[in-house]
């Protein structure tokens, strides 16, 4: 059974990137399943570090745009939103060019907080970063629009 409370549809939810730095850094939201919601983001100058390889925190910023986005999309937007708390990332192998993917799904939906892994892989299907972020579910009026 889906876990979505709100329309999945892929052109709808890669229309909230335009002028953020998620269109700046090539990031889309590519497949949503069941429960997990999918990704990608280009290893590029837009986000190499100045040696070249991927930088981490372009790794964080899909993880947060992965996992952020799913959070949201299990709440009701008109009673709920979700905002971040924490993110960690383990950053296992260098990247150089090509395209890395990113998964996230859901380790703990609850009433107050939730917890979403994403795990990105190489285009080989290669870990290359894990990571796992920390929503706090808040009444939808007092979220910052």
């Amino acid at each position: 059974m889906a876990i979505w409370k709100q329309d999945t549809d892929l052109a709808r939810i890669n229309g909230w990137a335009g002028n953020t730095m998620l269109e700046a850094l090539g990031i889309e939201v590519t497949a949503v399943g069941e429960d997990w919601l999918r990704g990608t983001m280009p290893v590029d100058h837009r986000t190499h570090q100045p040696y070249g390889l991927l930088h981490g925190g372009a790794s964080v910023a899909l993880a947060e745009t992965l996992g952020s986005t799913a959070a949201m999309l299990t709440l009701d937007p008109a009673l709920e939103a979700a905002v971040g708390l924490e993110i960690n990332a383990n950053h296992i192998r260098g990247v150089r060019s090509g395209i890395v993917t990113g998964t996230a799904r859901a380790l703990h939906l609850g009433r107050s907080t939730q917890v979403w892994e994403i795990r990105i892989e190489n285009e080989v299907g290669q870990l290359v970063c894990m990571s796992r972020i920390t929503m706090a579910v808040i009444d939808a009026t007092k979220a910052a629009r």
